[in-house]
This record gives structure tokens, C-alpha cells and sequence, in this order.
């Protein structure tokens, strides 16, 4: 489908558009390398069966929308979770489009999709700690860390950042820990 045959919203690159069941049996298709490939989604089977997450079609609805490229291709898909004067977002980029520089403008497509949604909501979104190249990728689209905890997992106790969407209090980038 290309951008101009579809009923979305064009945010430059990307378009936002209600996510179908095509797009969300894709979703369950993508493979991440590790150790990101505990993003992964379960069967799609499964997820239609237990009715999770876009398994169901009124959360599907409400919450999550498929991303398109300018190509009308399947780039990446937004969740917008409604909390009380909050949206806090899930996201995902197709694997292969991963660590390519796209993940700043995707991120910040999103967020702004969110405050058009719900002008008067804060945006956020967690992140694992070890995730640098997330962390990165949302510090450069405007989002900052504002709090560190750890939660339950389906693997355990985890430790997380939230990252607050503050576009004009863009933080320095940190030095890569890695080339440390």
C-alpha cells in the first residue's frame, strides 16, 4: 500500500495508519539479533488465542498503529498506552532497518503522533538500562531520562529508565560506552 492510498497520517517519512491483522501476523514474524530478540512477539496463533497485546482486536484498535514508510512498506509499528495524563509508547522497528540511523526520526515521528493523539499528555516510554542503543536513539529524538527502577518481567526482575519526550531539553549526547 502506498502512503497516498491509505487513510494515515503522514508524519515526513512515516505514516500512521490503523494496525490489521496482516501487519500484526508480520509483526510476529520479525527476528532480532541478540540480544534484542527478546522483543520478539509470540505465535501470532497465540497471541489471537490468549488476547494480548494487538492479539486483540479492541486493544489493537485502540492502542496501535502500523507505521509505514514512504514506500507504503511495513517499517515499524507505535503503541500509544493511555495512563492518566500520560501516553507511554511501545514501538518497534523491523529488524532490518535496525542500527541504520533511522531510529531518531521513527522515535520522534512517534512521540509527536502521540501528542496529536492526546495534546495534553505527557510522553514517555521504558527502556531496559542495558539497551544503549535505544537509549541513544530516543536521547537524539528528544527524550530524556527522568527515572531508574527495576519491575517484573516475563524473564524477571529487570532494570528500567523512563524517558520523558522533552524535545527543547534535548540532553548531550554520553560518550558510547562501548569505545570506553
Amino acid at each position: 500500500m502506498k502512503p497516498n492510498q491509505n487513510r494515515g497520517r503522514l508524519s515526513g517519512v512515516w505514516s500512521f495508519i490503523p494496525m490489521t491483522e496482516e501487519h500484526a501476523r508480520a509483526l510476529c514474524e520479525w527476528r532480532y539479533e541478540p540480544p534484542y530478540d527478546l522483543f520478539q512477539f509470540d505465535d501470532w496463533q497465540e497471541m489471537q488465542e490468549q488476547g494480548i497485546e494487538f492479539g486483540d482486536p479492541e486493544i489493537r484498535a485502540r492502542q496501535y498503529a502500523a507505521v509505514l514508510d514512504r514506500e507504503g512498506e511495513l517499517a515499524g509499528f507505535a503503541q500509544f498506552f493511555p495512563l492518566l495524563g500520560v501516553t507511554r509508547l511501545g514501538l518497534g522497528l523491523r529488524p532490518d532497518r535496525c542500527g541504520r540511523g533511522e531510529g531518531p526520526g521513527f522515535v520522534r515521528a512517534i512521540a509527536e503522533e502521540a501528542l496529536r493523539r492526546a495534546p495534553g499528555d505527557t510522553v514517555d516510554l521504558e527502556v531496559l538500562t542495558w539497551n544503549e542503543r535505544a537509549i541513544r536513539a530516543y536521547e537524539k529524538a528528544g527524550f530524556v531520562i527522568t527515572d531508574t527502577y527495576v519491575r517484573a518481567t516475563p524473564t524477571g526482575d529487570a532494570e528500567f529508565h523512563c524517558m520523558v519526550y522533552q524535545p527543547q531539553k534535548r540532553q548531550p549526547q554520553r560518550p558510547d560506552r562501548s569505545s570506553l
